[in-house]
């Protein structure tokens, strides 16, 4: 299972320096450079990638696309400083995971005049308190004080350094009068670990999620409402492109600014790419995409005609 650290508001939090980007193919060239002929007659693209659920998922999902649609694409792993670097420079064309208006803001700030911003393909990216749906008296994060018998007053949390961390501690929880209680602090491998307990035993739980995640298409959750606004609002995931994208991938572009994700498709490919086919990604998007056709129809358009997966 992957894990990814929230970084809401300190975007660049603990990336002090750029990363090298390097993606060797099989005899070891170089494969970073931006396309600098006509990209769309050779079809060649470099999409960055960053190790979160989400841009994994949709990085695999278009990389099958694109490799369909007859295009030789290279997938080169970063972290977030080294991808809006790269695309700045020109050295990556593309990048899917792009969190506006808070947690990437000082990127954006720095080098979004750089970039091309491709649209956003989903806009519901929070930071919840989350609980199993047949805790029926827990509806709010309200609530919470109520049943502090029954959860031991403990709150099941993720990394100590999680953006997510950070809010639930000194926001939601001082917020809700939960000065008491323990954010029991690990890491998300442990805290889905203990949600798939309490789950299976049917017993009660809280814990600190977010959306998107592939939890949502495993188990029936309910994030806690949050009257008081503590855990922030509702951010968009945007699509973005070195300059000059859309001039050289017109019709690439064109399909990006369709793109849309309800949380149910991004939660089921999640699940697709990062459980059941857990190291080959590609194939879980494959049986995504050969399970939701429509998808395809209302992002690709005429152009989706044919494909098979």
């Amino acid at each position: 299972m992957y894990s990814r650290k929230r970084m809401t508001g300190l975007a660049a939090a603990g990336m002090s320096g750029a990363l090298l980007l390097t993606a060797c193919g099989g005899n070891g060239e170089d494969l970073t450079g931006g396309s600098d002929e006509g990209a769309e007659d050779s079809k060649e693209i470099n999409i960055a990638l960053i190790a979160w659920e989400e841009a994994i998922a949709t990085t695999a999902m278009w990389e099958v696309i694109l490799q369909e649609k007859g295009y030789d694409v290279t997938v080169t792993d970063v972290d977030v400083a080294p991808m809006y670097q790269g695309a700045a420079n020109g050295d990556v064309d593309l990048f899917l995971d792009t969190w506006l208006p808070v947690t990437h803001e000082d990127y954006w700030e720095e080098y979004g005049d750089q970039l091309e911003d491709l649209g956003s393909w989903y806009d519901n990216a929070v930071l919840t308190i989350t609980v199993p749906e047949y805790m029926e008296d827990v509806n709010s994060i309200a609530d919470l004080e109520d049943h502090a018998d029954d959860l031991d007053s403990t709150i099941t949390g993720i990394d100590p350094g999680a953006g997510l961390t950070r809010v639930t501690k000194e926001e939601a929880m001082p917020t809700y009068g939960l000065d008491d209680w323990e954010l029991l602090e690990s890491s998300t491998a442990a805290m889905l670990a203990e949600l798939d307990s309490a789950i299976a035993e049917e017993e009660p739980i809280v814990v600190t999620l977010w959306r998107p995640h592939p939890a949502y298409a495993q188990y029936d959750l309910k994030d806690l409402e949050d009257p008081e606004g503590a855990m922030g609002d509702a951010e968009t995931i945007h699509a973005v492109g070195r300059e000059g994208f859309g001039d050289e991938y017109p019709e690439l572009a064109g399909w990006l600014e369709e793109w849309t994700m309800t949380d149910e498709e991004l939660a089921t490919l999640e699940e697709l790419t990062l459980v059941e086919h857990e190291g080959d990604e590609q194939e879980g998007a494959r049986v995504w995409l050969s399970d939701n056709p429509e998808f395809l129809e209302r992002t690709l358009g005429d152009a989706a005609e044919g494909l098979e997966f």
